[in-house]
């Protein structure tokens, strides 16, 4: 170990008569030589003494006698001191043939071989700043649980909704997306409660901004949670659902809830055009810094049941086929997103999320825009119901899962999943 020239005020009256064995540390060391003019080496008034460094173990000073120069020297001279040996090759068990190794020049499994490298090569990484929270509110006080999705909650707006965000920042989730349970009474054909400025979604956006200032709320902007009919949009009464009618209703709920506060509103319906004639109405109220994230492919898929559980939305009738796109098609997302980009949208979401991984990736390929993937309810139910019964381990799967839709190209995903799954993360770094 290296000695070190400490040059500072000295106290002691004499270098001459300075007994280095008396103290821990020091040695005398006789090529010592001072370039002074000033004064002889008894009269400085700023000593110079050399510091050995020395170990301690076990309560014990041991001084390391040997200098950088002498350890290289003994080196040079081939007096290296000894080193642990190299550890032995491990036994392969018995039976196991012995062989010629192959001549491969690739062997892939070289950077697999420990945590560390595995961790240096990962390519796909994901943080709670991938998460999106969707939570389900409701006009009551009391925070009611959801059946077919269990951990979540139908949360009174004033009181639970807060406490689970605050829980949610405190693991870096900062952006939520809010689906209401709107009273049957307030519900109607045209669904015109969706842009009653003082209705719970707007509401609740005002409480939220003034709480947690920089929290980013995304909406869900669609007629189902309002409609007396359960459907996206206007049913006329030979049950076709009306598409240009629907769209001016959903550019009036968008203006509500920028009005209100949110920064990215998400039209879910699945109406053409309805992103161009969005964008057109919120920049004509001055809303041009609120953006479009557009369900750009929209699925009619079996994994939403318990969603519509927790809204109580189902439709009165038929389905959602005519508007929400057949999940036997592939190309026809293309022709989706290509609208949506040309009208605006500032974000394309596909839904579902694991079972459309071939979609997140067609998009994610062919469009410079951010892509979102919603991991919907039924995706996050059944990973919970094979935890419950002990089939799978439900932590890892929830987290295999969602680097999945990560690996895929979704930029950011919406999970049931994000307060747990950042807990998680969160663990792990710590």
């Amino acid at each position: 170990m290296a000695s070190t020239i400490v040059n500072a005020p000295c106290t002691v009256p004499s270098v001459k008569g300075f007994e280095t064995q008396n103290y821990v540390g020091l040695r005398p060391i006789s090529s010592l030589r001072f370039n002074s003019g000033r004064t002889s080496i008894s009269g400085l008034s700023r000593g110079l003494f050399v510091v050995r460094a020395c170990e301690r173990h076990d309560g014990h000073v041991k001084k390391i006698e040997m200098s950088i120069e002498e350890c290289e020297a003994a080196v040079v001279a081939g007096n290296a001191p000894e080193a642990p040996p190299a550890p032995p090759k491990p036994a392969a068990p018995v039976g196991t043939p012995v062989i010629k190794p192959y001549q491969l020049t690739r062997r892939p499994r070289r950077n697999r071989k420990s945590p560390a490298l595995r961790a240096s090569f990962q390519e796909t990484s994901i943080s709670p700043a991938n998460f999106v929270y969707p939570l389900f509110i409701h006009e009551g006080q009391e925070d009611t649980p959801i059946g077919a999705m269990p951990g979540c909650y139908r949360l009174g707006w004033r009181h639970g909704l807060v406490e689970e965000v605050a829980k949610a920042r405190d693991v870096g989730v900062n952006s939520i997306v809010l689906f209401p349970k709107v009273p049957d009474a307030l519900k109607s054909p045209t669904g015109d409660e969706a842009y009653n400025d003082n209705g719970l979604v707007p509401r609740t956006i005002r409480l939220l901004k003034d709480k947690f200032p920089d929290l980013v709320i995304y909406t869900d902007v669609a007629l189902d949670p309002y409609s007396s009919d359960g459907h996206d949009g206007i049913v006329r009464e030979d049950g076709v659902i009306m598409n240009d009618e629907t769209v001016h209703q959903l550019c009036k709920q968008a203006v509500s809830q920028a009005r209100a506060g949110a920064d990215v509103v998400s039209p879910s319906d699945m109406m053409d055009g309805r992103v161009g004639a969005i964008r057109a109405a919120l920049d004509s109220e001055g809303f041009h810094h609120v953006s479009i994230m557009s369900y750009t492919a929209k699925y009619a898929s079996s994994f939403y049941g318990p969603f519509r559980e927790a809204l109580d939305s189902n439709p009165r009738f038929g389905d959602k086929k005519t508007y929400q796109m057949n999940p036997a098609n592939y190309r026809e997302a293309l022709v989706e997103a290509h609208e949506d980009e040309a009208e605006g949208a500032d974000i394309l979401l596909v839904k579902p999320g694991l079972p459309y991984l071939d979609i997140i990736r067609l998009l994610r390929d062919k469009s410079p825009l951010p892509i979102a993937a919603y991991q919907v309810s039924g995706e996050y139910s059944m990973i919970k119901a094979g935890g419950v019964l002990k089939m799978i381990d439900e932590e890892r799967v929830m987290m295999e899962s969602l680097m999945c839709l990560r690996r895929a190209g979704a930029d950011i995903i919406l999970t049931y999943f994000a307060l747990q799954a950042a807990r998680s993360l969160c663990g792990e770094k710590r």
